[in-house]
């Protein structure tokens, strides 16, 4: 819908944000660069995150150095199911996910197997930063795995489906889903080929979906028909996405949620520098919703207010 040679004018019609907006009006001015860290951090999030009881992943455990790789056959050994991350990962990078131990082998979601030599030479790589921001020193981060909700079957493939919310100044003004796929090797990854669904901010049902920025109406891979995707449980889910705002103190940010089968939405991560293509999922542009909330100035809401207004405000009509 907003391909790379649209007429800047129907962009600006449309309300579509471009890069250099986000980054000088919005991330400039209501994100505070001392505060980055915080959300830079997979583990900072997940402490602050526990700090504001929020519900995040189970910690497994962390390796910090070289010396301690040796100790990741012990931290996952009696779970099953894991997932190893870099903490200032980015893009998905770095992330391997086993769903399936037996017999003390273990599989990814694609049923490849990885040995103990494979995670100890992964965690490594996380170390040196060969996934990090900037190449820095990492940590390796061992969490427990995601139950999928059996209430997005055949909504993606492989992997877990999660949901990302612009959070402006602690009003949820935008939201998506998204589906892995084979092009996206199982990742929630936009860029990689998962498909992007637009989600109504009042209901949490689906409005409009991409894939590689083309319109689509079904699941490449199942054939799920995505008019039928409803996220359960998407008042708390909004909730708990808004209530970032305080605890973060970023006044511009991406909330990246899940629903797991048992303990409901649960924070994956935070990110300070959201990107722009939830606009094309949405098939709408974030400008005229973020002006709205700029335009009441520094009125005081209670969190409860303002996601009152949200969905007063931000609903949408579906498309697919």
């Amino acid at each position: 819908m907003f391909g790379l040679l649209a007429n800047p004018f129907k962009l600006k019609e449309k309300g579509i944000m471009g890069m250099n907006k986000r980054n000088g009006h919005y991330i400039g001015r209501y994100n505070k660069r001392c505060l980055y860290p915080l959300v830079d951090n997979k583990l900072k999030t997940k402490i602050i995150a526990q700090d504001a009881k929020v519900t995040t992943p189970a910690l497994i455990g962390v390796i910090s150095s070289q010396a301690e790789v040796s100790k990741v056959g012990e931290m996952i050994k009696g779970h099953p199911g894991f997932v190893i991350k870099p903490a200032k990962g980015s893009g998905g990078k770095g992330i391997l996910v086993i769903t399936k131990v037996e017999h003390d082998r273990y599989y990814k979601p694609n049923g490849a197997e990885e040995t103990h030599e494979d995670f100890e030479r992964h965690v490594s790589n996380i170390l040196a930063g060969l996934f990090s921001l900037g190449g820095a020193q990492d940590v390796a981060v061992i969490e427990a795995l995601i139950e999928f909700d059996t209430a997005f079957d055949g909504f993606s493939y492989e992997g877990v489906p999660d949901v990302r919310v612009i959070v402006f100044k602690g009003f949820p003004v935008m939201a998506m889903m998204r589906l892995s796929t084979t092009d996206s090797d199982g990742k929630a990854n936009l860029h990689q080929g998962a498909v992007g669904v637009g989600i109504d901010i009042g209901t949490g049902k689906a409005l409009h979906a991409v894939q590689f920025g083309d319109p689509v109406t079904h699941h490449p891979d199942t054939g799920r028909a995505l008019n039928e995707l409803v996220v359960p449980q998407w008042d708390t889910l909004i909730r708990l996405a808004a209530s970032c705002y305080e605890m973060s103190g970023l006044g511009y940010l991406g909330t990246d949620m899940v629903l797991d089968r048992d303990k409901g939405p649960m924070l994956l991560e935070l990110n300070a520098r959201p990107g722009l293509a939830i606009q094309v999922a949405n098939g709408a542009g974030l400008l005229p919703r973020l002006k709205l909330v700029e335009s009441l100035g520094e009125k005081k809401m209670t969190p409860e207010q303002r996601i009152e207004f949200a969905f007063k405000h931000f609903s949408s009509t579906p498309t697919l």
